[in-house]
């Protein structure tokens, strides 16, 4: 069964927040699955999100929401298992709305993943997540 594989024991990461402001936009906001909080990324030319499980996964799909007008028009999916470099699972490529938006990506085990946001919409590189979920199941 496929189901989110985000747990309380998953390390999360992000290459920005909003002014530092962690209590309104920081990263717990992409997992808690409240319509109401987002994270919100600081300017630059791309933005990151990196995930550590506890244990082997294999990710079948990435789901993400984007704000409109905040969103990336490209996005690259990287793995790794255990110290091994990250290397490229998949590339996708998100639309500019409010939708909850599913990407199939290639099976692959790992237990580290790293989701890049490349040219965003947003004129200053800001990106605004309301939901990131991996799918799939632990191995």
């Amino acid at each position: 069964m496929t189901h989110s594989l985000v747990c309380p024991e998953t390390v999360s990461r992000v290459s920005s927040v909003l002014n530092r402001n962690t209590r309104q936009f920081g990263k717990k906001h992409l997992f808690d699955q409240d319509e109401e909080t987002c994270w919100n990324s600081d300017q630059g030319p791309s933005q990151w999100v990196t995930l550590e499980f506890p244990q082997l996964i294999r990710v079948s799909q990435l789901q993400i929401q984007f704000q409109g007008g905040f969103s990336s028009r490209r996005g690259c999916l990287e793995g790794s298992q255990g110290s091994q470099a990250l290397r490229k699972i998949a590339d996708f490529y998100p639309e500019d709305n409010n939708s909850l938006q599913t990407f199939p990506i290639p099976a692959a085990e790992v237990d580290r993943l790293k989701v890049t946001f490349e040219d965003a919409t947003d004129f200053f590189g800001r990106v605004v997540i309301y939901h990131l979920r991996v799918l799939g199941e632990k191995v």
